[in-house]
């Protein structure tokens, strides 16, 4: 049986059916002669991570997929201050957040004009470094750019990470004020958390918008930078390592600084890469390291954010060509992974990203299959979000991917064995031998 799982990630490759494309979705409509052979020789179903209808994010997501709990889920923000390495501790809240474009209104609420704006990296880092630190209640808060626009809020003291966002992330909209989230309406720590990063937002307001860089990009039609917009706090919690819970030696290859952080939240090792304009090269090159890498983990993922960020253009026929482009970038990789017969192949999605209409992600599963020694074979020829849910793998959800690469990997533990004190899943699990004295 196998004994390494290689899982083929492709970011938000699930999609709507649209018009122009004849009713179809984007894998639908390509041209994918690599994954529609690899249907044919494993079995196939349908993924989503959450429930049905529900649009995930990819950090979410990959949680999920990974197998953990959501009560482990440490949110966005920290995961994303442990991939840049901004020093996090227990009691610490991260915070995303970037620059934007508001406007003030008569009443002083701030419209979101424009929530993508651009500037040069020495402006950029001049505005950054204009709002780096603030104090108030005993409480501090630090920003760190992560990368262009975008960056964490480090906030310490008596903090609290159950607070809403200030960003709408819709154009036109009000920001939105920060407030303890419903659950922790009376708790102190929220509320002085919510107070003071609305003391902070509203400062980085008054500096931003009155820097001399503003009004020279104002003089040459340019909107100003005069905005800081936040999100998904968060704050790290107990959690065991994927090691721990599945036994498995965890393997990460991507690009984005989120997933270096939950790499190193779950104590996977990773390897970042590189993004160029030719996706498929660059996936090519993704799998053939990881098939470099089979002595020493036992899962690895190998990740590609090029068909979400195609779908976030709005354009069907760009994510049919960035599908097409990953396809022929397996089909110059894959063979070494299918010959090896310790290796079974994962191929999926972490959620739909749709390519039309407003939501940034959707809710529709998206296509799975299994490819290895032992898996059954169904009558799928093709890969695609209709195909497949015709396929002998059905629906599986949330940890269940996890669980059934334990189940293909002969490491699933059955039900009832506790061989060791730990919530382990996989089987034989680690536990003190028994001894006469």
């Amino acid at each position: 049986m196998p004994h390494t799982c290689v899982l083929i990630l492709l970011d938000g490759l699930g999609d709507r059916a649209h018009e122009q494309l004849g009713n179809r979705t984007p894998l639908q409509v390509a041209h994918t002669p690599c994954l529609d052979r690899l249907a044919q020789r494993g079995a196939t179903g349908l993924y989503h991570a959450g429930k049905l209808g529900q649009p995930l994010p990819s950090e979410d997501a990959h949680f999920a997929m990974f197998g953990s709990p959501r009560d482990e889920f440490p949110g966005r923000g920290a995961l994303e201050a442990l991939g840049a390495d901004i020093p996090l501790d227990e009691n610490d809240v991260a915070v995303l957040t970037h620059f934007a474009h508001v406007r003030a209104t008569e009443t002083g609420a701030l419209r979101l004009a424009q929530d993508r704006v651009s500037g040069t990296p020495e402006a950029v880092a001049s505005l950054f470094n204009a709002i780096r630190h603030f104090e108030q209640d005993g409480i501090t808060i630090t920003v760190t750019q992560t990368a262009g626009m975008f960056g964490v809020l480090t906030l310490r003291g008596d903090v609290s990470p159950h607070i809403t966002d200030s960003n709408p992330m819709v154009d036109g909209r009000f920001l939105s004020a920060v407030r303890p989230l419903h659950t922790h309406a009376t708790d102190p720590a929220a509320i002085r958390t919510a107070q003071v990063l609305t003391a902070y937002l509203r400062r980085a307001y008054h500096i931003l918008n009155a820097a001399p860089l503003n009004a020279t990009r104002i003089e040459n039609g340019q909107p100003p930078i005069n905005g800081l917009v936040t999100q998904r706090a968060g704050r790290l919690r107990p959690h065991m390592s994927m090691r721990d819970r599945y036994g498995l030696r965890g393997l990460s290859v991507a690009s984005g600084t989120m997933y270096k952080g939950l790499a190193k939240y779950l104590g996977m090792d990773f390897h970042k890469v590189d993004n160029s304009d030719a996706p498929g090269k660059d996936y090519a090159h993704r799998v053939a390291f990881a098939s470099s890498m089979l002595e020493t983990h036992d899962f690895i993922h190998v990740h590609t954010k090029t068909p979400d960020q195609a779908g976030h253009s709005k354009n069907p026929e760009n994510k049919v060509k960035v599908i097409e482009a990953l396809d022929q970038g397996l089909a110059d990789s894959i063979e070494p992974l299918l010959a090896n017969e310790d290796v079974l192949i994962c191929v999926t999605a972490d959620h739909s990203t749709p390519s039309c209409g407003t939501l940034i992600h959707s809710g529709e599963p998206v296509p799975l299959m299994f490819i290895g020694n032992g898996v059954r074979r169904d009558t799928v020829r093709q890969f695609d979000e209709i195909q497949v849910a015709g396929g002998a793998l059905g629906m599986a959800r949330g940890d269940e991917l996890m669980h059934l690469i334990l189940n293909y990997l002969d490491r699933a533990r059955l039900g009832g064995i506790h061989d060791s004190p730990l919530p382990q899943e996989f089987w034989p699990g680690d536990h003190e031998p028994f001894t006469l004295e």
